[in-house]
């Protein structure tokens, strides 16, 4: 019996009511007046059931509640429902129980809207069919069997686009391969026919050290040339690599990114990708090219004296099993240097990006101290990767070269005995060495496949990832009007952590709304929602109607002009900044949107004008600055649906004043949702809408809530308090 069929299975019988088995339990552990205690919420067919100690505590009937809601609070969160008589405090939840507990209170929600609906705990996901392991979400591939099986076939699948060249290079192989395979042959000839000959003259030695130079310089010419294209196959793959995971990465969900580091990512797309193309370009290529070699020498070696060949054989099943004990150990010892190097590198790019920040509290000391202790870290491994790595090369080149002792010990004395001409003991010595060469290059392929394998496991897991935002099948473009609606919208970037709860809002087209409440109530929850960076976890968000989901990403956002609280400027121009909302912009639209965001003033000041270089993430512009150029940057887009996420918090007063007037021309028959600290330059809006811990609190115009004396009013009064005894 599968876990899920476990799970929906009666857990227990709750005599109560006749209210039957329960459907889901959790424990809370702690009571509702915060004391650990065995404390644990069922969900029947009928009603919530709180029991304490194994005894019922507390029973509520579904249809006498209207809502349930989880909050957080220090240390633990409370579960609340509202019954037809007010609130009741139900549980409080430990924060270990908290993730559960998300998964308890969807259910609990499903019950109290007339039909019981239980998600899948995270455990329930799908197992891997070959492996058993669950399957990470967001994606249907296994990494560990990926890592073990699949790696070869999948990057062979990579070189497809270039199997011209692979085949070329194979070609070439083959024939420096029999140029090779040739030299020994003559060189046993030249011993035997002409060197212990008697009587023979100069004339008769040059043409066979003529065909062996012959051969050497063919032999090394097309070496050179196959290494060219060998480096060009090996771009090439490079290259596909690359910007196969960076688009990728382009077109995963916020959430996805968000979750790992800017360090992180930029090793999957650059260090990860050429791990892989050196594989395949060395491991892979070569290593194929010298098993040919290999074979073709064994094939020789035993036609011309299989006693002999068997002697040279001896040592190549001992170096493959030694490798092959020692594969699991491998490829832990650079799966922990990868994830070392990501360390690293991660912090390397959070230290260099808050620079300002750490000379600014003389940190400097203690940042080289972080990076030397993550660094040290990397060194200690690699050291002791490479310390077992130079330790297992040299005994498997003592053990390769016994066999070459051998042959030479019994092949000197079937020579003692007229067994052997003296030529063919040259020759199989010379074939030796072509056949254990290839061997020593071939024992090293363990170490560049599990480089590769950790490598590959890591790109995969963005590649084979879908993203958490995705178009519904039927998705449309639209022409958008503007009008902007919340129904019952429930979202948390961790879903025991809900933002936002059972928001209901309407904006109709052209109306301006401002956001208003303490940080953390969820303003910029809102615009990341209307944006569809993320999907709400219950509710629908309708623009014009027509659900998020059912509208084109790439219609939407052409349709939506953004100033962010964090005005990201990419390193360039002034000009191409504000030209990237409309790439196809003619100097005289970037200059008409910089002057109506205020902008045209202070980049004529500077002696390059609109080419002025803006620096790393804009830098080099004071943050004013940069505030305009990205709101030049929106009206340039000319958007539909407008959003203010405090776009004038980097400005003084004065420039406050310009922007204001600016974004009164900008809003003029456009839909316009802004969120500003400043609840004065919110003076333009239609009406205000006043979050509290994730839910409306209030709605209306500033005189309404000021008449209400209400949060709204409270923060209004306590904004001129501060004004006051700031004089500003």
């Amino acid at each position: 019996m599968s876990e899920q069929s476990k799970r929906a299975e009666p857990i227990t019988q709750i005599e109560a009511g006749g209210d039957g088995p329960v459907r889901l339990s959790l424990s809370t552990g702690m009571d509702a007046d915060g004391a650990y205690g065995d404390t644990a919420l069922h969900l029947t067919d009928a009603s919530l059931v709180r029991t304490e100690a194994g005894s019922i505590s507390l029973e509520l009937a579904y249809s006498d509640l209207t809502s349930a809601r989880l909050m957080a609070r220090t240390g633990n969160s409370i579960l609340e429902v509202e019954t037809n008589e007010g609130p009741v405090l139900v549980a409080r939840v430990t924060n270990e129980a908290r993730q559960e507990s998300a998964r308890f209170l969807k259910a609990l929600k499903s019950a109290i809207d007339g039909r019981l609906h239980i998600v899948a705990a995270e455990e329930d996901r799908t197992n891997c069919p070959t492996c058993g392991r669950p399957i990470p979400a967001g994606t249907d591939v296994c990494p560990i069997c990926v890592r073990r099986s699949g790696v070869l076939r999948r990057l062979a699948a990579v070189t497809r686009p270039y199997v011209g060249l692979v085949v070329a290079i194979v070609v070439l192989f083959l024939v420096r391969t029999g140029l090779q395979l040739a030299v020994p042959w003559i060189t046993g000839q030249l011993v035997d026919n002409v060197l212990l000959q008697d009587g023979a003259v100069g004339r008769e030695l040059l043409p066979w050290v003529a065909a062996i130079f012959a051969a050497m310089i063919s032999t090394e010419g097309i070496r050179a040339f196959r290494g060219f294209l060998t480096v060009k196959m090996g771009s090439g793959i490079a290259r596909s690599l690359r910007l196969t995971v960076y688009s990728k990465l382009q077109a995963l969900s916020l959430g996805f990114l968000s979750r790992y580091k800017t360090g992180d990512l930029l090793n999957r797309v650059n260090r990860d990708t050429q791990q892989l193309e050196r594989f395949l370009r060395f491991a892979a290529v070569e290593g194929a090219a010298h098993v040919v070699l290999m074979v073709a020498v064994a094939v020789i070696i035993f036609v011309s004296n299989w006693r002999l060949g068997l002697l040279l054989l001896i040592p190549i099943p001992a170096v493959f099993a030694f490798f092959a004990a020692l594969r699991s150990q491998l490829r832990w010892m650079y799966r922990k240097q990868g994830t070392l190097w990501d360390r690293t590198n991660s912090l390397l790019q959070d230290i260099l990006s808050g620079m300002r920040v750490v000379k600014a509290f003389g940190r400097e000391e203690r940042e080289i101290g972080r990076f030397r202790g993550s660094s040290d870290a990397l060194r200690d491994v690699m050291i002791r990767n490479e310390k077992v790595w130079n330790t297992l090369i040299p005994l498997v080149s003592l053990v390769i070269g016994a066999g070459t002792f051998v042959v030479y010990f019994f092949g000197g004395r079937l020579i003692l005995q007229g067994e052997l001409a003296l030529g063919e003991l040259v020759q199989f010595g010379l074939y030796a060495g072509m056949l254990y060469g290839p061997l020593a290059w071939v024992s090293g392929i363990p170490r560049a496949y599990n480089e590769a394998v950790v490598s590959a496991a890591r790109i995969y897991n963005v590649i084979d990832r879908e993203p958490e935002v995705r178009e519904s099948a039927g998705a449309q473009s639209v022409t958008i009007d503007g009008a902007v609606e919340f129904d019952d919208v429930s979202f948390g970037y961790h879903s025991h952590e809900p933002v936002l709860e059972g928001v209901t809002m309407r904006v109709a087209p052209g109306e301006m709304i401002g956001l208003v409440g303490h940080s953390g109530a969820g303003k910029s929850t809102i615009i990341n929602l209307v944006l569809r960076l993320y999907d709400p976890d219950e509710g629908v968000i309708k623009i014009d109607g027509v659900d998020l989901r059912e509208i084109r990403l790439e219609s939407l956002r052409s349709q939506i002009g953004v100033v962010l609280q964090e005005s990201f400027l990419f390193s360039g121009s002034i000009a191409e900044n504000i030209a990237y909302a409309k790439p196809d912009a003619s100097p005289h639209e970037i200059i008409q949107a910089a002057k109506v965001a205020q902008a045209h003033d202070f980049i004529t000041a500077f002696p390059d004008g609109y080419d002025t270089r803006v620096g790393e993430r804009g830098q080099r512009l004071s943050g004013g600055e940069r505030q305009r150029v990205a709101i030049a940057r929106a009206v340039l887009h000319d958007p539909r649906i407008l959003i203010l996420d405090e776009a004038t918090s980097a400005v003084d007063s004065e420039t406050e004043e310009k922007i204001q007037e600016a974004i009164s021309k900008l809003i003029a028959n456009r839909t316009t949702i802004a969120i500003a600290h400043r609840l004065s330059t919110l003076r333009k809006a239609n009406r205000l809408v006043v979050l509290k811990e994730g839910r409306v609190a209030e709605v209306g115009t500033h005189g309404e809530l000021m008449d209400e004396g209400g949060i709204y009013a409270g923060l209004v009064r306590a904004q001129r308090e501060m004004a006051g005894a700031t004089g500003t």
